[in-house]
């Protein structure tokens, strides 16, 4: 979509005026506006704004399951792998090379195949993180030609909710978890912070969906599922 003259030059001045502003004093900090972001629509700085947050969730998720789930370090395939350098391979897509050839639900599977001797973590999380940077349209900055499908969102949502109930359930032959989340600790006392950042995780994309759907007049359709038997949907 074209932008006039005048529309630049107006937020070129929005841009210096916003530039000399206070800065908050809050836990949340405004991020500095650039150049850039006079090529994007308020749906993409609310998809930027999603997306980002969602990586932060995701890698605070990554952090927790190393923390409990420690042998999983050793399962990776470079040797005295510490937390701090799995996620910065994690998340500078470094795609680890047991899951070069899995993406999206693929490499969720891998984190619950009794035959996968890899990290099953990176596998997690690498299938999140597939799934999310799918449903956005494989980016992490947008701009005005950018298109949001709100029933791929919508879908990202549903996703996690199943794989966030594969990991609370799935077991091996001996009866045992594959990865250790929320349930008790030796204490017997239930961490519930797992499920908090899942619930952060879903809402956000089932808000962005939503938005997306309002802003460009089209429906999300929704669907129901057992989770015992629940598919991921493609997206």
């Amino acid at each position: 979509m074209p932008i006039s003259k005048l529309a630049i030059s107006l937020l070129i001045l929005t841009l210096a005026a916003c530039g000399g502003l206070p800065q908050g004093q809050g836990p949340v900090k405004p991020r500095a506006l650039t150049l850039n972001d006079i090529a994007k629509s308020d749906i993409d700085m609310v998809a930027e704004v999603s997306a980002r947050q969602s990586r932060k969730y995701l890698r605070e998720l990554a952090a927790k399951l190393y923390r409990r789930n420690p042998n999983q370090l050793r399962r990776s395939s470079a040797s005295g792998m510490t937390v701090q350098a799995a996620l910065q391979q994690l998340f500078n897509d470094v795609r680890p090379l047991q899951l070069r050839r899995h993406h999206g639900a693929a490499a969720i599977g891998l984190a619950f195949d009794v035959k996968f001797d890899g990290d099953r973590v990176a596998a997690f999380i690498t299938g999140l993180r597939d799934m999310q940077r799918d449903a956005y349209g494989g980016e992490y900055e947008f701009f005005l030609h950018h298109e949001f499908d709100p029933q791929r969102l919508y879908h990202l949502a549903r996703n996690i909710e199943i794989a966030s109930w594969r990991l609370r359930h799935m077991r091996q032959p001996d009866g045992l978890l594959f990865l250790l989340s929320s349930g008790p600790d030796d204490s017997g006392v239930h961490n519930l912070s797992y499920e908090r950042l899942f619930g952060k995780l879903i809402a956000l994309q089932d808000h962005f969906a939503h938005v997306v759907a309002d802003t460009t007049n089209r429906r999300i359709k929704n669907a129901v599922q057992s989770m015992a038997t629940a598919v991921f949907f493609p997206i």
